[in-house]
């Protein structure tokens, strides 16, 4: 028998599991979606907070950012999972999944957060003074007027930063998350076909990722052209 790391039938058997994939597939993609909302609404808040008069608020953005960009995720992680049940009083213990959503969630927030406020931040000055004169209040000047322009200018940061959330989805088969990562992992160490099953997941990986890039690409470049053309 070929005991090559890419036999023939290494790639049989591996193909034979596709539906444990698929469904793993599914979760990854149920996790990011959910992780995904709560990083843009954390991210538009913070940035909000960041680009506000008060301090407190501005200190308040700059702590969460600051925070979450210099830990790391499976720390985050492994708060939510180990340490929040043994907290007294409080102590709460969470699905693995909603961890994951939470924790993944909340992190990215922190990287939206600067990627909105840069955004908030190149609108000319003009722009908000205009939405003053009009009689909006900050919060309506950053809906109706300032938020809408920023869209071109953070459309490409933002696409990253859901790229690599769908990514870092993988951390979460260390605490048996059920997601495609852990599914194949938990695949190839009882087969043994290690070359195949993480080919596998890595084209899974790539396809939702690259069509979300391509997707909000050809957005951009819509966009674009309908701004060339007033």
């Amino acid at each position: 028998m070929d005991t090559s790391p890419f036999a023939l039938w290494r790639w049989a058997d591996t193909f034979s599991h596709i539906d444990i994939f698929i469904s793993g597939f599914g979760t990854t993609l149920l996790v990011s979606f959910l992780a995904l909302c709560i990083a843009v609404i954390m991210g538009v808040f913070h940035a909000l907070l960041a680009t506000s008069k008060f301090t407190i608020l501005k200190l308040w953005a700059r702590v969460y950012v600051e925070f979450f960009q210099n830990t790391p995720l499976l720390i985050n992680l492994f708060f939510l999972y180990f340490v929040l049940p043994m907290i007294p009083i409080i102590g709460v213990t969470l699905d693995v999944l909603v961890i994951g959503v939470i924790g993944i969630g909340v992190y990215h927030g922190a990287y939206m957060s600067e990627v909105v406020r840069s955004g908030i931040l190149s609108i000319p000055k003009g722009q908000f003074e205009a939405a003053h004169a009009q009689g909006f209040s900050y919060f309506q000047s950053m809906a109706y007027i300032i938020l809408p322009q920023t869209l071109k200018v953070i459309l490409p940061p933002s696409t990253n930063q859901a790229v690599n959330l769908i990514k870092n989805t993988s951390v979460l088969a260390i605490i048996a998350g059920a997601e495609i990562m852990y599914r194949i992992d938990s695949y190839a160490q009882s087969s043994l076909n290690y070359a195949p099953a993480y080919i596998i997941a890595g084209m899974f990986y790539f396809l939702v990722c690259y069509c979300l890039s391509f997707v909000v690409r050809r957005y951009e470049e819509k966009l674009k052209k309908a701004h060339s053309s007033r």
